[in-house]
């Protein structure tokens, strides 16, 4: 069954952040028999929680391959809000906007902070 994919970004700026977005994105595209659409989370987490989603897929792939060239700011924004074990709320909503835009797989870009928030989004799976 075909699924959605998200991608966010969070923490500082770095040389990589944007190739990086870059590679997820052609990596994503390479499965079509997986994944349907490819949305990208204005502003990492917080994106997701205020549900500012973008379809990446519309973006034609020139657009795509000159964000290896892009300066490190983060093409789709990024973010240090960091997720609390007892913020049940930021949970809940979170699986609620991956629930209504199908997503099954999400791509989470940054640091050791961005590999917590990671792995706390994915023992709600």
């Amino acid at each position: 069954m075909k699924r959605n994919a998200l991608i966010a970004q969070s923490g500082g700026p770095s040389p990589v952040i944007n190739a990086s977005l870059q590679g997820v994105i052609e990596s994503c595209v390479s499965y079509p028999e997986h994944i349907k659409n490819i949305y990208a989370s204005w502003h990492g987490v917080e994106g997701v929680l205020l549900e500012e989603l973008i379809d990446i897929s519309l973006q034609p792939k020139e657009e795509i391959e000159f964000l290896r060239y892009t300066p490190a700011a983060g093409a789709i924004g990024t973010c240090r809000y960091k997720l609390k074990e007892d913020q049940k709320e930021d949970f809940e909503r979170i699986i609620r906007v991956m629930q209504a835009h199908d997503i099954g797989y999400f791509f989470y870009i940054g640091g050791n902070d961005s590999m917590n928030t990671a792995s706390k989004v994915s023992k709600l799976a």
